[in-house]
């Protein structure tokens, strides 16, 4: 989500969000509030039929513990269709937890390339009294997201093509170059997640 349409992001990229199940697909909005479901894993084929997906895409799927069925059950759809799949996760914390997808896998047993977010168990990092406070994990996986947005730019670039990347919309001519380029690859993108 931290790389799909926004100032700096790759232009030919969807973000695909659990709650797309109940904006695009057929599930009663009261899911939302339901902390079960990103543990679902029988979210994952609606989820995967409403979003736009080609068959060259690669899966980026940040999740600190890695085991969630909803989770796990994306990175096996992705794998069974032939889509590479890049894994964002805490090692430590994943390690130290049960799976919850049927299969019995972690996010890390399927991915074909694993980033440790470094975060710690619990996700948490600081101490106050006897609980822990300050979760790092979705500011390391915004960070890890950028930096592989940078590095795919940069190897763009050095091929010697111009990088299909967004500019702000609050600068002058932001607007108009991000409205043709996302023209140029509107069969590849969806801005209505």
């Amino acid at each position: 989500m931290e790389i799909a349409g926004r100032a700096g992001g790759l232009i030919p990229t969807n973000r695909i969000a659990l709650r797309n199940v109940v904006l695009q697909g057929s599930r009663p909005s009261d899911i939302l509030s339901d902390g079960k479901l990103e543990r679902d894993p029988s979210i994952v084929d609606e989820l995967f039929d409403i979003s736009p997906i080609g068959p060259d895409d690669v899966f980026l799927i940040a999740s600190n513990s890695g085991v969630n069925g909803s989770i796990v059950g994306m990175a096996l759809r992705a794998k069974e269709t032939g889509h590479k799949v890049i894994a964002v996760t805490s090692l430590e914390h994943t390690m130290a937890v049960e799976p919850k997808h049927p299969s019995g896998k972690r996010l890390r047993d399927i991915a074909d390339v694993v980033i440790d977010n470094k975060a710690p168990y619990g996700d948490a990092t600081l101490d106050v009294g006897e609980t822990k406070i300050g979760a790092i994990s979705s500011i390391t996986a915004a960070f890890i997201a950028q930096l592989l947005t940078i590095a795919v730019t940069d190897r763009i670039a050095a091929s010697g093509q111009t990088p299909p990347v967004y500019l702000s919309a609050n600068i002058p001519g932001g607007d108009e170059h991000n409205k043709a380029l996302e023209d140029l690859y509107r069969d590849r993108i969806s801005r209505t997640a």
